[in-house]
């Protein structure tokens, strides 16, 4: 199955604020805030969310194609990904612009404050997605994950009009897209993710309500914190499935990437909607236990076991024949 995984690729600079912004934030002053939060920790990491993606599902065993604008400064990330199997082949590289930057400082409630510089991502209209599909025998699934608006939009197109499944994930884009863009990436998916906040800002900008989200897509998924995911189809589906307990909580940052690999994963395997997202649940919790998206080490006999306890024995059963 060959699964396109579009979106940024960034250097992510972690920060950690010994403290909690919400005591220096003042609602009547929300207008006018001048504040510098002094940190005592800083980690550099690879990051982005097409690249955490791409990472995550190489580590269980796929080979999905990057499909991303990076800088000239990619070469080492790129020895990086291609080490656990990412298809790096049809990056974009920009002859002028730097690979992306994310900056994040977290709090000790795990509230986070960032910026995002694209660099080379915005470049990444220039990618085509029909000439990639030929080049690799044609293309299954593809996510259209945070990227350049103009280039959501036209890998969305692409997808639309070569009968190309999609998955639309929006994510930290949504607040630069307007409503008609904001209808062109969703309606149509065979999949959409967002988060609970996401999923009220994607019903106020296309107007509609949530089961006429479900009726333009095939499956929302909807993660929901601690409190695990929410997957509905428009044929009925609606189950929620819990997290997989952490044994310890270090940084939150990729943990949604890291369910959405495991989850198209599953889907990979020919798993079920639960599994599949039992799959992300259990990567999730590796992400959050480490500082940076792509710095956890997943050996197979200790995830089944973990995935066991999570989940139960008949589950640990059916996908431990893939991994």
């Amino acid at each position: 199955m060959h699964i396109g995984i579009t979106g940024s690729v960034a250097t992510d600079h972690l920060m950690t604020f010994p403290g909690k912004f919400n005591d220096s934030l003042m609602a009547d002053q929300l207008h006018n805030v001048s504040l510098s939060f002094l940190v005592d920790d800083l980690q550099i990491r690879r990051g982005g969310v097409a690249a955490n993606i791409c990472f995550s599902m190489g580590v269980l065993g796929q080979k999905p194609i990057l499909i991303a604008a990076v800088g000239h400064d990619f070469a080492e990330y790129r020895e990086w990904l291609e080490r656990v199997g990412v298809n790096c082949d049809h990056v974009h590289v920009s002859t002028t612009a730097h690979t992306a930057r994310f900056m994040c400082t977290t709090d000790l409630e795990q509230n986070q404050i960032a910026s995002f510089y694209p660099g080379a991502m915005s470049e990444s209209a220039e990618i085509n997605i029909a000439q990639i599909a030929n080049k690799v025998g044609g293309i299954d699934l593809v996510l259209i994950g945070a990227d350049d608006p103009t280039a959501m939009i036209k890998n969305v197109t692409a997808c639309k009009k070569d009968g190309i499944a999609f998955i639309a994930d929006p994510s930290q884009q949504l607040p630069r897209l307007d409503s008609a863009q904001t209808i062109q990436i969703v309606e149509g998916a065979k999949y959409l993710f967002n988060n609970e906040y996401e999923a009220k800002l994607i019903e106020e900008r296309t107007g509609w309500s949530a089961n006429q989200v479900l009726e333009k897509v095939g499956v929302r998924v909807t993660t929901l914190g601690k409190n695990g995911v929410h997957i509905q189809s428009k044929e009925g589906l609606d189950l929620r499935v819990p997290v997989a307990q952490e044994k310890q909580i270090k940084d939150p940052t990729g943990v949604g990437d890291a369910f959405r690999a495991g989850f198209i994963t599953g889907l990979s395997w020919g798993l079920d909607l639960e599994r599949c997202a039992q799959v992300g649940a259990l990567l999730a919790t590796y992400v959050i236990e480490t500082v940076g998206t792509q710095e956890y080490e997943l050996e197979k006999s200790i995830f089944i076991d973990r995935f066991e306890a999570a989940y139960g024995q008949q589950a640990a059963a059916e996908i431990t024949p893939h991994l």
